[in-house]
């Protein structure tokens, strides 16, 4: 049964200059393993946008937004062999999902030159 669904748009330029001008940006928003990911890439901020945009419609879905101690970088994207991305949650959203009786979460993620999007459905 799908009991959340969320869907986010984000400009790649507005990540872009998060990153550029804000020393912790990265290390606030994204885990570790998304920045050894994203560090390499050609698109790096495209990468970066699409994590943050999955991060946003994660929340959207789930319906309580990021606030009452959830954090962005409790949600991991990350990438299985073939490249199909995921979600890896830690923490109180970790939490909170086994609460609400989340037992999947599907994520797609998207970006062209000027915008990312992510959807993510929750499944129960």
């Amino acid at each position: 049964m799908i009991l959340g669904v969320g869907i986010d748009t984000i400009e790649v330029s507005r990540v872009s200059k998060e990153i550029a001008r804000s020393k912790g940006f990265k290390e606030r928003y994204f885990s570790a393993g998304e920045i050894r990911y994203c560090e390499p890439k050609h698109g790096r901020a495209g990468n970066y946008a699409a994590r943050f945009a999955a991060k946003e419609a994660f929340f959207k879905a789930l319906g309580t937004g990021y606030r009452g101690g959830l954090a962005f970088k409790e949600v991991e994207v990350r990438n299985d062999p073939l490249g199909k991305p995921g979600i890896v949650l830690r923490g109180r959203t970790k939490e909170l999902c086994r609460k609400y009786k989340i037992r999947r979460i599907h994520v797609s993620l998207t970006h062209i030159k000027d915008y990312s999007s992510a959807v993510v459905i929750l499944e129960g």
